[in-house]
């Protein structure tokens, strides 16, 4: 299932690339106006606009929910599994240590050894 989400995503995301790319900007419209002839093409001097700004959003929608799907996957992937309460245990205690004594008095401080 995952793979497909990811499949879903690039597709949807090169699309959506293509289609950003394949917009007029705002300064298109006025070179347009004096006789271009690009604004009469298939979808009419304003139809092209809404459409393209309609499939535009459609895509956005699916890539951000294609993106939701894929955060959800990897949310899952990385969740711990639970332990049963029976099987959990606490680390043990440290051990306490003895210390350390010197066998003569070469150790202690001050002493002068022979």
């Amino acid at each position: 299932m995952e793979f497909i989400v990811w499949m879903v995503h690039v597709l949807v995301a090169v699309s959506l690339i293509g289609l950003v790319l394949l917009q007029h900007g705002k300064g298109a419209d006025m070179g347009a106006a004096f006789g271009s002839g690009a604004s009469g093409s298939l979808f009419g001097a304003s139809g092209s606009a809404n459409f393209l700004s309609r499939t535009t959003a459609v895509l956005a929608t699916a890539f951000f929910l294609s993106s939701m799907g894929l955060t959800y996957f990897s949310a899952k992937a990385r969740a711990p599994a639970a332990a049963p309460a029976a099987q959990q245990s606490l680390p043990a205690a440290p051990q306490p240590v003895a210390p350390v004594v010197p066998a003569n008095d070469a150790g202690k401080l001050g002493a002068i050894p022979k």
